[in-house]
């Protein structure tokens, strides 16, 4: 079979597709602006002269990452509400990790607390760290894209790496172990059992709920007496909803439903066998973009 050109061409970025959807879900923390980027990508590499391309891997690495700095850039200019004010978009996956798409995304297993730190980083910041530390590309590759002398680039990532380390903890690498926490959270949430669910978090753990414009944004409570004050709250779901398990950004969490309809997204960062964040989701207007079906078994 003879393949002509142009679609030889888009063969082959479809290869590259995954990677360079996982860069730009890091650089944006939106599932949907990340689509729009791999696009964008896509449309320059069909209007350039891939002949005289080398490395097309790189090629689109360096793309990718110049149009989502372009696109994060555009959004300060538009005085829109920043990032930090709101939760990434959560990756969903099945519990047995048998989804490649989804797997492909989160291949360095992102949680969502680094994305959250992530976001707060200037632009510059942001791809320097993700382009270099995440995905590997040198100095002297991302210098262009950000418009600085690799040394300048390297400053960038290095302060956002002073930014990131001791901000996100670790999870435990074991999701087995990370599971049997987030199932006795949700035993001692359905019993009300306020001194078991203060024995299973973490002295400093962090608690992130976005409801969106239904509870003004992203709320934020630290401590492990204020996060275990919510027991009712947390209690009310445990009783009400419908709660499957599932994987959120690689790690182990729940996905909420009351009558058919999507509630919440909850993700649990377990470290040292305790609960250290929990990030929930439960704008109902970022839910129905979700594709809550990939965690069903």
């Amino acid at each position: 079979m003879i393949v002509n050109a142009p679609e030889f061409l888009a063969m082959r970025f479809e290869e590259h597709r995954p990677h360079l959807r996982a860069v730009a879900y890091r650089m944006l923390g939106s599932l949907a602006e990340a689509d729009d980027a791999v696009q964008e990508t896509w449309l320059r590499l069909a209007g350039s002269d891939d002949r005289r391309i080398d490395n097309l891997g790189g090629w689109l690495t360096t793309v990718v990452g110049r149009v989502c700095l372009d696109m994060l850039r555009a959004r300060k200019r538009r005085g829109e509400e920043p990032l930090e004010e709101r939760l990434p978009d959560p990756v969903i996956s099945r519990e047995d990790g048998a989804d490649p798409e989804q797997e492909a995304l989160l291949a360095d297993s992102v949680g969502l607390a680094l994305l959250v730190v992530l976001e707060s980083l200037s632009p510059a910041e942001r791809l320097a760290f993700v382009l270099h530390d995440l995905f590997g590309l040198s100095f002297e590759e991302i210098a262009p894209v950000v418009d600085r002398t690799p040394a300048t680039a390297k400053k960038l990532a290095s302060r956002a790496r002073l930014r990131v380390r001791g901000t996100t903890p670790s999870p435990d690498p074991d999701r087995a172990d990370q599971r049997r926490v987030v199932d006795a959270f949700l035993t001692a949430a359905r019993g009300g059992d306020f001194d078991a669910l203060l024995a299973l978090l973490d002295p400093d753990v962090v608690l992130r709920a976005d409801g969106g414009a239904l509870t003004g944004g992203l709320r934020t409570i630290r401590g492990a007496a204020a996060v275990a004050g919510q027991l009712d709250t947390f209690q009310r779901m445990a009783t009400a909803a419908t709660i499957r398990p599932a994987l959120v950004n690689g790690a182990a969490g729940l996905v909420n439903t009351l009558g058919g309809q999507p509630l919440s997204v909850m993700s649990f960062t377990v470290t040292g066998g305790r609960v250290a964040a929990i990030d929930i989701l439960s704008d109902p207007a970022r839910l129905a973009d979700l594709d809550l079906a990939s965690a069903e078994n």
